[in-house]
């Protein structure tokens, strides 16, 4: 557990700066999907989801998170979600058509994202050992909210891996003593439940 908060907090000192820039980046992206949902603008929002997986694979897990057990393999399964995700722009499978059954919960998670700091603070822990908006349940949060919008169709592969991550983060709340990851939990698979049904 010692490891797992040590490697959090050189993530979060080293690349804080980093982090604000694709958050802002990817608040911009979605108020113009939001907003104006064009063709290149979709595109875009592909593109940003792969980076951003792109980015967690190899500076997340890669770099910092080196020291923990299984690291190569987290690396990997998120390596595959970029791919997933390019492979979508290219083929425009997703087509993020706006779906209002659903809109209040996709909201809701699409927030998410920025209460995880919170919730790490409001516990008593500082920076930066806390959960940031650019780390894996935070990530995956907010691209089930941004599917569960515009859920008329989508990737089915990528909802089984964020699926997949939903359980992993259940299993975290407790041994690696984070409930922030029970609010991906504990939202995201009723959500994914939406998805199947």
């Amino acid at each position: 557990m010692n490891t797992f908060w040590k490697t959090i907090g050189l993530y979060n000192s080293a690349t804080w700066l980093f982090q604000i820039i694709i958050v802002l980046i990817g608040i911009l992206l979605t108020v113009m999907l939001i907003r104006k949902p064009k063709t290149r603008i979709k595109f875009a929002v592909k593109i940003y989801l792969a980076a951003v997986y792109l980015w967690i694979s190899v500076v997340y897990y890669l770099i910092y998170c080196a020291e923990r057990s299984y690291n190569n393999i987290m690396a990997l399964f998120w390596g595959v979600m970029a791919l997933a995700w390019i492979w979508d722009a290219i083929t425009g499978y997703t087509t993020f058509e706006y779906n209002k059954r659903y809109k209040i919960l996709a909201y809701i998670l699409l927030l998410l994202p920025f209460i995880y700091p919170v919730f790490s603070l409001l516990r008593g822990m500082t920076f930066p050992e806390i959960t940031s908006s650019v780390m894996p349940c935070s990530v995956v949060t907010f691209t089930i909210g941004l599917l569960l919008l515009y859920s008329r169709k989508v990737n089915i592969f990528i909802v089984l891996l964020l699926c997949h991550w939903s359980l992993i983060g259940l299993t975290k709340t407790y041994f690696f003593k984070i409930p922030e990851d029970f609010i991906l939990a504990s939202v995201s698979v009723p959500a994914l439940y939406l998805f199947f049904k």
